[in-house]
C-alpha cells in the first residue's frame, strides 16, 4: 500500500491510498487531479473519506461519484451531499479492495463534526492537526480542539501524519516565536526549508517530531507556558487556557 499526495488549489493535499489497481482518496476537493492520477496510473477508485464540510474537502465528490459509484465515508455530525456512510467515532471504515481499514475518530474544534481516520500506522487528520500547527476554530471551542490535539498525542509516536495543508514552513515561522530555543524545532526548518526548495512536500510528518516541535501540543512544556503567558499578560492555569492563547497568538501572526 502506497499514500501519495495529489496537490490541488494553493497549497492543500488530497491524498490516495493506494496499492497497484484501486485507490481511496482522502477530502477530495477537486476531482480533476484526482481523475488525471487514476487514469495515469490505470487505478479503478474504491472509495471516498471525507473528514470534514468545507469544500476544498468535498468539491469533487459529484464528479468522481459521476465517475464511479462508489461508498463515500464522512462525518455524521455534519450534512455533506454525497456521503452515503456517515460515520463517528467507535465507527470502523474498512476498504477491502485495498486491504486495509481505519478506526473513526470524532475531533471537533476546527469544524463541530470533524472526523479523522487512523489505521494502518497512518493519521488522516483533515484540518484538526497541521504540521507544526492546528486548524483554525471556526466552529469549536478551544477546550474542544485541544482535547481532540490530546487524542492524536495517545497514538502511537511513529503515526504517520497526513494533513490536507501545506502549512508547515509558516506554522514553523510561528513557533519560532513561541519556542526560540528548541533545536528540534531550528533543524526541522532547516530540513523542511531544503525539502521545499527540491519541489517535495513536507509531509507526512509523524506524530513523534509533532510533540518534539509543534507548540499546540507542548501546552504543558515550561517555555511554551511561558511565552503564553508573556502573550496574555497574565497567569495561565492548566493547559487548555495555554492553548487558548497561543491559538490566538496565531490568529494575530
Amino acid at each position: 500500500m502506497k499514500i501519495i499526495p495529489v496537490p490541488a488549489f494553493e497549497d492543500n493535499y488530497i491524498w490516495l491510498i493506494c496499492d497497484e489497481r484501486y485507490a481511496a482518496v482522502v477530502d477530495p476537493g477537486d476531482a480533476e487531479p484526482v481523475l488525471d492520477y487514476l487514469g495515469r496510473h490505470g487505478l479503478s477508485l474504491a472509495a471516498i473519506l471525507i473528514t470534514h464540510h468545507h469544500g476544498d474537502h468535498t468539491g469533487g465528490i459529484e464528479a468522481l461519484l459521476e465517475h464511479a459509484a462508489v461508498p463515500v465515508y464522512g462525518p455524521r455530525k455534519e450534512s455533506i451531499p454525497g456521503i452515503s456512510n456517515p460515520v463517528g467515532e467507535g465507527d470502523t471504515v474498512r476498504l477491502p479492495d485495498l486491504g486495509v481499514e481505519f478506526a473513526v475518530l470524532d475531533v471537533p474544534g476546527h469544524t463541530a463534526g470533524h472526523i479523522a481516520y487512523y489505521g494502518a500506522n497512518s493519521l488522516f487528520c483533515g484540518d484538526t492537526l497541521f504540521t507544526c500547527g492546528c486548524g483554525k476554530l471556526f466552529e469549536g471551542t478551544p477546550l474542544q480542539m485541544y482535547a481532540s490535539l490530546q487524542k492524536f498525542a495517545a497514538l502511537p509516536d511513529d503515526t504517520q501524519v497526513y494533513c490536507a495543508h501545506e502549512y508547515t514552513l509558516e506554522n514553523i515561522r510561528f513557533a519560532k516565536k513561541v519556542e526560540p530555543a528548541n533545536r528540534q524545532l531550528l533543524e526541522r526548518e532547516a530540513r523542511d526549508i531544503q525539502t521545499r526548495e527540491q519541489g517535495r512536500p513536507t509531509l507526512p510528518s509523524t506524530l513523534a517530531l509533532e510533540k518534539a516541535t509543534n507548540p499546540f501540543l507542548r501546552c504543558e512544556h515550561p517555555a511554551v507556558i511561558e511565552a503564553a503567558v508573556h502573550f496574555s499578560g497574565s497567569p495561565l492555569d492548566n493547559a487548555v487556557m495555554v492553548f487558548t492563547a497561543i491559538r490566538e497568538w496565531r490568529n494575530r501572526f
